[in-house]
């Protein structure tokens, strides 16, 4: 495969997806790859995943159900670019088909969402809108934990839903942005450490820390970067927030950005929290305030929008530099 081709497609759906998104119109029509990749896992996990059998069943179950997702997405994948035309046409379609892997407008959206609701319709409304971000337990959750809640998603979603198709795209093409976003998928689904999923899921959720350990890393030094360009921002915190608390994260990835995020704002982000009603005490990100605020999200959206420009400005000086020498 083309290096110079898999880098350029990266950085056209990166431009494309953040200028346009994805249509809601198309959404209610026909879904969203992500949504189609949802229907084939919970169908394996129906038909798989049965909890009668012993636990070394169910964990090979598991792989077998991973390796049919990951193999029907690359082979549609296959099918969709040698169906398309060559040339321009079909180069412009695969990098549409690849925007969609992509989610930087609609986490912006999402997120600022929860700021609005804060702002003009209080807690209650501000907990409805976050849960479309977060799987914790929002229930009890006051004002600032709203907040939290948001910028750590915002963080983490960066790195998963920005990051880290651009670079399964960057280096196979159409082929390994959307294997990962159905590994990623998986891992939402069925990587929970629950009854049902804790031996089911096992290959998908070790695969997806795999997997996310480039973009992890790679997001933080974005929002590091991003934090010299703001001067309400701090980077050299970023920096030491990330050096000294990311490893502390119960997950391997996730607490790279979240800890570059709250040093670059001050804030305290990560710590105890519930999910369908088990306490999880996780270890704070970063050591500045922990009262986070609707103005807090906003920063925290200016900041992120920061990255994603780092990021593409990236892609386009790999995607020259390659262009050039060949």
């Amino acid at each position: 495969m083309d290096f110079a081709f898999t880098v350029t497609l990266a950085f056209a759906a990166l431009i494309i997806e953040r200028a346009l998104g994805y249509s809601q119109i198309l959404y209610r029509l026909i879904g969203h790859p992500v949504t189609w990749m949802g229907s084939l896992i919970a169908l394996l996990d129906r038909f798989l995943n049965h909890g009668s059998e012993d636990d070394d069943k169910r964990r090979v179950a598991g792989i077998a159900a991973l390796a049919m997702t990951l193999a029907v997405t690359v082979l549609a994948c296959a099918l969709i670019t040698w169906l398309l035309p060559e040339g321009l046409v079909g180069t412009v379609l695969i990098a549409i088909l690849a925007s969609t892997l992509m989610a930087q407008k609609s986490l912006d959206e999402h997120v600022r969402g929860v700021a609005e609701a804060l702002d003009t319709a209080g807690k209650e409304a501000a907990r409805e809108v976050v849960t479309k971000l977060v799987g914790r337990d929002v229930g009890s959750l006051d004002e600032a934990a709203v907040a939290r809640a948001a910028i750590e998603s915002l963080a983490e979603n960066f790195s998963d839903a920005v990051v880290a198709p651009a670079f399964w795209t960057a280096l196979f093409g159409l082929a390994g942005g959307a294997a990962y976003k159905a590994l990623n998928t998986a891992d939402s689904m069925i990587g929970h450490r629950t009854p049902r999923y804790a031996v089911f899921g096992w290959a998908a959720a070790r695969c997806d820390d795999l997997a996310n350990l480039p973009a992890s890393r790679l997001s933080a030094l974005w929002l590091v970067l991003a934090a010299f360009t703001l001067s309400d921002t701090t980077p050299y915190d970023a920096a030491r927030a990330v050096f000294r608390d990311a490893a502390g994260h119960r997950s391997p990835n996730a607490g790279w950005p979240e800890a570059a995020m709250a040093g670059a704002l001050g804030l305290k982000l990560g710590g105890p929290r519930t999910y369908q009603g088990v306490a999880v005490d996780d270890a704070f990100m970063g050591d500045g305030r922990d009262e986070a605020t609707s103005a807090d999200i906003r920063r925290a959206v200016t900041l992120y929008r920061r990255a994603c420009s780092i990021h593409i400005g990236i892609y386009a000086l790999l995607a020259f530099l390659l262009i050039a020498q060949g």
